[in-house]
C-alpha cells in the first residue's frame, strides 16, 4: 500500500486551508501554529520531506500561546511557498507488507486487539488506521478530547495512541484522567507528539506512558513498536487471575476452577452449585452516573460478595457486571440461602452520584451439578437460564435451575439500517447483509431508506432493541451530518452505533462526522467483504 493518495489529501487540505484562510480579514496565530504543527507530523508520516522541513522551520515562528492576527498579505508571504513544495515529490513512503493477513472474504482471522487512536489530524489518522488494520489491529478513532475520553470507558481499548495537541483540551489533560485506569487494566499508552521538548517527554514518562514517539512517524518502527507492545501485554495477561477493577478472580480463573471442580465430581462424586449474578439495570448506571461511578457499585459488590462467602468458595467476574459463585460440597438449595442474604444485604446499600442516593440489585440463577448433567457448558447454560427467569420475573432475586424453566433467553437481535439516496447502493448493501453469517450466530434484521428525512420520520426506533445504522453523508434535503446530529441528540447513544458512508476527498465531514460522535466511516467506492467485517467487528464490541 503506497502513500501517494494521502500525499495527495495532504496537499489538497493544504490548498483547502490557505484558500478558505483568503477570504477572512484575519487569522489567529494560534489557528496558524495548529495547522504548521498537523502539517509537519502528517507530511513526515507519509513521505513529503520537503513539506515536513518547511512546516518544522516555519513553525519556530509561531505560537500556540499567542493572541497576535495576521492579516493576508502577512501569513501568505510566510506560508504560500509551502504550496510550490508539493510537485515533484517521489513517492518514497509506503507501509510494510502485513505480517498477517487478513482474509475479508470469509472472516477466518479476526483482528486481535483494539487500538484507540485519539489525534485530529484526519490524513494522520486516516493513514495510521489503514496501516494498523494491515497489521490485523482494529482501530477506534477519536478527534477530540471528550470523545477519546467517551471511547475510552465504553469500548475499554487494548491500546491508546494519544496527541498532545488536541483541539478542546491537550493530551496531557487527558492523561491525567484516564492513567489511573489504564494502570489497574494496564492498557498501554503511547503518546505521538510534534512536541520534542525533554521536559514533557519526562513528564509524560513519569505519569505512566509507555512509548514517546515524535511526528512525523516512522511506520516500520511504529508498526514493530506496537506488535511488541502486544506480545508484552499477551505475556501480562497469561500471568493474571485477578480482575483488578473488582478484586474478584477472572474469567480464566472461572474456567480453570469449572475444570477442576467437574473434574473432581466425576471422580468423587463431590457436589458443587454453581451461581451466576447479574447487576440489574447497569447499564442505567453507567448512563446517568457515569463509568466511575458504575465501577465504585462494581467494586461496593465484589467486596460484599466477597466477605459473605467460605474460604473454599470461588468468586469470580465472568463478564462485565457479571459475576459466577463456585460453592463446593454445597446444593442448590443452600446455596440459595447464601445468595438471598448477600441479595438482602447489597439491595440495602446506598451509594451516591451528582448529589442523589441510589440503590442497585442483582438477579441470580444456581444450579449444581449431577450425574446426569456434569458438562461445564451444560452447566453455565443452566444457570443462565435461571438467571434470565428471575430477570423475566421482575429482578432481585434468584431462580434454582429446574427443567420446567423457559427454554433459553430471549434471542439479541441486531438491527441494521441502511440510509443511503442510491438506490443500487442500497440494494447491494441490504442484499450483503441478507445472505451474511457472521459470527457469534449473530441474529439480525435488515432493511433500508432512500433519505434522512423518510429515515427519522418512520417509526425504526425501539428502546429494548440495537442498531448499527449506515448513513450517507450527503443526501438531498437532509444530508446524513444533519441525521447523525438528530440521532445523538435525540436517542440513547448506548443503543445506537453510527457508521458513516463517505468519499476521501470529503475530509471535513469525516472530522465533523467523527466529532458529532459517529462511531466509524467507510470510504466509498468500498469493499463489501471490508465492510461486513468492519460492522462485525463493531457490533461484537456493542452487543457482547
Amino acid at each position: 500500500m503506497t502513500t501517494r493518495k494521502y500525499k495527495a489529501l495532504v496537499e489538497q487540505r493544504t490548498k483547502e486551508t490557505l484558500d478558505k484562510w483568503s477570504g477572512q480579514q484575519y487569522v489567529g496565530e494560534r489557528e496558524i501554529y495548529r495547522f504548521l504543527h498537523n502539517l509537519k507530523g502528517t507530511a513526515g508520516t507519509v513521505g513529503l520531506d520537503r513539506v515536513e522541513r518547511f512546516a518544522s522551520s516555519t513553525l519556530l515562528y509561531f505560537s500556540d500561546h499567542s493572541d497576535k492576527v495576521w492579516m493576508e498579505a502577512e501569513w501568505r508571504e510566510v506560508l504560500h511557498p509551502v504550496l510550490d513544495l508539493f510537485s515533484g515529490e517521489e513517492p518514497s513512503g509506503s507501509v510494510p507488507d502485513p505480517v498477517l493477513e487478513i482474509s475479508l472474504s470469509t472472516g477466518s482471522k479476526q483482528q486481535k486487539y483494539e487500538i484507540l487512536l485519539v489525534d485530529d489530524d484526519v490524513e494522520l489518522v486516516a493513514f495510521l488506521r489503514e496501516s494498523l488494520e494491515q497489521q490485523s489491529y482494529y482501530v477506534n478513532i477519536a478527534m477530540s478530547a471528550e470523545r477519546g475520553l467517551k471511547l475510552f470507558y465504553e469500548s475499554r481499548p487494548d491500546m491508546i495512541v494519544l496527541d498532545i495537541l488536541l483541539p478542546d483540551q491537550s493530551g496531557i489533560d487527558v492523561l491525567h484522567q484516564i492513567i489511573g485506569k489504564a494502570k489497574k487494566e494496564r492498557i498501554p499508552i503511547i503518546i505521538i507528539s510534534g512536541e520534542h521538548s525533554k521536559d514533557l517527554q519526562l513528564y509524560a514518562y513519569s505519569l505512566g506512558v509507555m512509548d514517546y514517539i515524535p511526528k512525523p512517524v516512522d511506520i516500520d518502527l511504529f508498526l514493530v513498536l506496537i506488535k511488541n507492545r502486544f506480545e508484552l501485554k499477551k505475556e501480562w495477561q497469561k500471568s493474571i487471575i485477578i480482575d483488578e477493577l473488582t478484586g474478584a478472580y477472572n474469567r480464566k480463573y472461572f474456567n480453570q476452577t469449572m475444570k477442576q471442580l467437574v473434574s473432581d465430581f466425576r471422580r468423587t462424586e463431590r457436589i458443587f452449585s454453581l451461581a451466576l449474578l447479574d447487576l440489574d439495570y447497569f447499564k442505567h448506571i453507567n448512563d446517568t452516573y457515569g463509568h466511575l461511578v458504575g465501577d465504585e457499585v462494581l467494586q461496593a459488590f465484589s467486596e460484599l460478595v466477597r466477605s459473605s462467602i467460605r474460604v473454599e468458595d470461588t468468586f469470580c467476574r465472568y463478564g462485565g457486571e457479571e459475576f459466577a459463585l463456585f460453592m463446593p460440597n454445597t446444593d442448590a438449595a443452600s446455596a440459595l440461602l447464601v445468595i438471598e442474604r448477600i441479595q438482602n444485604q447489597f439491595a440495602a446499600m446506598d451509594f451516591w452520584a451528582k448529589q442523589q442516593q441510589f440503590r442497585v440489585t442483582f438477579s441470580g440463577g444456581i444450579t449444581e451439578i449431577r450425574a446426569r448433567r456434569d458438562d461445564p457448558e451444560e452447566l453455565i447454560e443452566d444457570a443462565d437460564q435461571a438467571l434470565y427467569a428471575s430477570k423475566h420475573a421482575g429482578r432481585n432475586q434468584t431462580t434454582l435451575y429446574n427443567e420446567y424453566l423457559p427454554a433459553s433467553k430471549v434471542e439479541q437481535v441486531l438491527k441494521v439500517i441502511v440510509v443511503d439516496d442510491d438506490a443500487l447502493i442500497r440494494r447491494i448493501v441490504v442484499q450483503q447483509f441478507r445472505e451474511w453469517e457472521p459470527a457469534n450466530n449473530l441474529k439480525m434484521e435488515v432493511s433500508s431508506f432512500e433519505n434522512g428525512a423518510q429515515f427519522l420520520q418512520s417509526e425504526w426506533y425501539s428502546p429494548e432493541d440495537k442498531f448499527i445504522i449506515l448513513l450517507d453523508g450527503i443526501m438531498p434535503e437532509l444530508d446524513g451530518l444533519e441525521v447523525l446530529k438528530q440521532l445523538r441528540s435525540r436517542y440513547p447513544e448506548v443503543n445506537i452505533l453510527v457508521i458513516m458512508l463517505t468519499g476521501r476527498n470529503n475530509q471535513q465531514d469525516i472530522i465533523h462526522a467523527l466529532q458529532l460522535g459517529a462511531d466509524d466511516y467507510i470510504v466509498k467506492p468500498f469493499h463489501l467483504p471490508e465492510m461486513l467485517t468492519r460492522v462485525e467487528r463493531l457490533a461484537h464490541r456493542f452487543l457482547f
